[in-house]
């Protein structure tokens, strides 16, 4: 299996029922960004995911725009990633 290979398999792991594109770009976070995978950093790659499935999402916004709470359910995704990298990394 390569880096790649396990990358999106941590992510599918840890974040089940993922369209394949934003498993990819989660991917991406996790090993680009690794451990300091930010909020904003998934709220950009879910906007980007987005834009192309539902391009009129209220939701496609810089992070700073959106509501505390809308952020916060960026919370979940950005604990994933920041998991697959550490176990990337170990």
């Amino acid at each position: 299996m390569t880096y790649v290979a396990d990358a999106l398999a941590g992510v599918s792991a840890e974040l089940p029922d993922l369209d394949s594109e934003l498993v990819q770009l989660y991917a991406l976070l996790a090993l680009v960004k690794g451990e300091a995978t930010s909020l904003a950093d998934v709220h950009d790659a879910w906007a980007l995911w987005r834009h192309r499935t539902r391009p009129e999402h209220p939701s496609i916004v810089p992070f700073e725009q959106l509501s505390a709470e809308v952020q916060e359910l960026d919370r979940p995704y950005a604990d994933g990633i920041r998991r697959v990298a550490k176990a990337l990394r170990g």
